[in-house]
């Protein structure tokens, strides 16, 4: 007959050091009736007391939330962005635009990359495939830029297809503007969105999958090997670790036990011991749901967070670009300190909501204005997307980023190319230069056409 027993939080289990099946056994009788696995309130000393801390577990097949804790909150992924720099790589290599053996030439640019880094000098050259091994294993900065720019022009317009490419896969709180992550405040994702790209890189791409479990690359007569302690542990088979200062110590893992595999994404950490030792023990309970539902118990996840500290500690309200505060200067994964890439970007304003009287009125007064200017014949065009579905939502997106669109119609047309351009019609000319203008500085595409 199946029953139910109940697993504490895997963070709680850790700091008291105590074996997971005693306390199941110890506290069986309490729950039993009421079929609910709970997952209890962190303890002072666990890694979710830290207001950077976020993380998830999800069954890789299903997609199945075992644990989540702040998984949606806007966080800095560092050098976890590489995992999405190499999915892009992946997807050109599929497609036969890219090669393995393609030669890429260092440009000055990359080459000025702060460490982590291969050493390359401006000019030097390096195969695609060796490239793709010392970002995955080495995270090296300077071959993640160099890699943008080969497939992107350069890593800025990559940046942007990198964000694209993330809303197109369900990332929906993931904004990217270098291929590295090296410190700046507008690169900001989530743990849930790092499941996603985890089980996206699994699904679309497994004949590549093999560059995260690189554990060691000879290039140059030298030996990079891969930060992520994780792959000595049986089953584990990549993928990414990732540290600047705002994020602290971030990391996703994959593991493998008999039919069933689990993704732990882990950001802000304290150190390289906890971050290891925390989502060992997340992937060991999540293993255990596992190990029980086959011998017959009913196991319901469930989470009991009613700690004030649970709720994400920065409000953002408006622009998503802008978010958390300007950073003066962070490390790397290896410690290396270095200055911030982009210009300073301020922290989130506190901007209060319309009503909907007065977004009504503020709609209203557009449309009079729009009706009664005859040089309303400009639009401004942000992309152009294979489904119709990714057009609209992109202009939604947009939207909301840019308040001053919300009094211009969207429009979603096919063109002759059989894609869907996002476009805000019947501005004057002076309207969609100044709107294009501020799309522009947060580094997206915008164009200005006649409608």
């Amino acid at each position: 007959m199946s029953h139910t027993a109940p697993i504490r939080n895997p963070v709680r289990v850790a700091a008291k050091a105590v074996n997971l099946r005693a306390m199941l056994a110890a506290t069986a009788t309490a729950l039993a009736l009421i079929g609910v696995l709970v997952v209890s309130p962190a303890r002072a000393q666990d890694p979710a007391d830290s207001d950077r801390y976020a993380a998830i577990v999800v069954d890789a097949q299903s997609g199945e939330v075992f644990y989540a804790m702040r998984a949606d909150s806007p966080r800095y992924p560092a050098s976890l962005t590489k995992i999405m720099t190499l999915y892009m790589a992946f997807e050109e290599m599929a497609q036969g635009r890219l090669k393995p053996d393609d030669v890429i030439t260092l440009s000055a640019y990359a080459a000025s990359m702060p460490p982590t880094k291969s050493g390359l000098k401006a000019g030097d050259t390096i195969t695609v495939d060796m490239a793709m091994r010392l970002i995955a294993a080495y995270s090296a900065n300077d071959l993640a830029a160099a890699l943008g720019e080969h497939i992107g022009g350069s890593e800025q317009r990559f940046a942007a297809l990198m964000t694209v490419k993330a809303q197109e896969l369900g990332m929906t709180r993931s904004n990217f503007v270098n291929a590295s992550g090296l410190p700046d405040s507008r690169q900001v994702s989530s743990a849930r969105d790092f499941a996603v790209l985890a089980r996206a890189v699994m699904r679309d791409f497994p004949q590549y999958y093999e560059y995260f479990h690189v554990r060691s690359v000879q290039f140059n007569g030298r030996t990079y090997s891969n930060h992520n302690p994780l792959l000595a542990y049986p089953g584990v088979d990549g993928m990414k670790t990732g540290f600047i200062n705002a994020a602290g110590y971030n990391l996703v893992a994959s593991q493998r036990k008999g039919n069933h595999r689990l993704i732990a994404v882990m950001l802000g950490g304290s150190n390289k011991a906890q971050r290891r030792e925390h989502v060992s023990t997340l992937m060991n309970t999540g293993f255990d749901v596992f190990a029980r539902r086959e011998k017959g118990e009913q196991i319901v996840v469930a989470q009991n967070e009613f700690r004030s500290a649970m709720a994400p500690k920065y409000q953002v309200v408006g622009d998503s670009n802008a978010l958390l505060a300007a950073l003066d200067a962070q490390d790397d994964e290896d410690g290396t300190t270095v200055q911030r890439l982009s210009g300073t970007a301020k922290a989130p304003a506190v901007v209060a909501a319309l009503s909907k009287a007065e977004k009504a009125a503020e709609e209203k007064a557009a449309a009079k204005k729009k009706k009664k200017d005859p040089d309303a014949i400009w639009a401004v065009q942000v992309g152009a997307f294979k489904q119709k579905s990714l057009a609209a939502d992109w202009a939604k997106d947009i939207k909301k980023r840019f308040p001053s669109l919300k009094g211009f119609e969207t429009d979603v047309s096919e063109n002759d190319a059989g894609r869907y351009r996002t476009r805000f019609i019947d501005m004057t000319k002076a309207e969609a230069q100044k709107a294009c203008k501020a799309i522009e500085a947060k580094r997206l595409d915008c164009m200005v056409v006649k409608s």
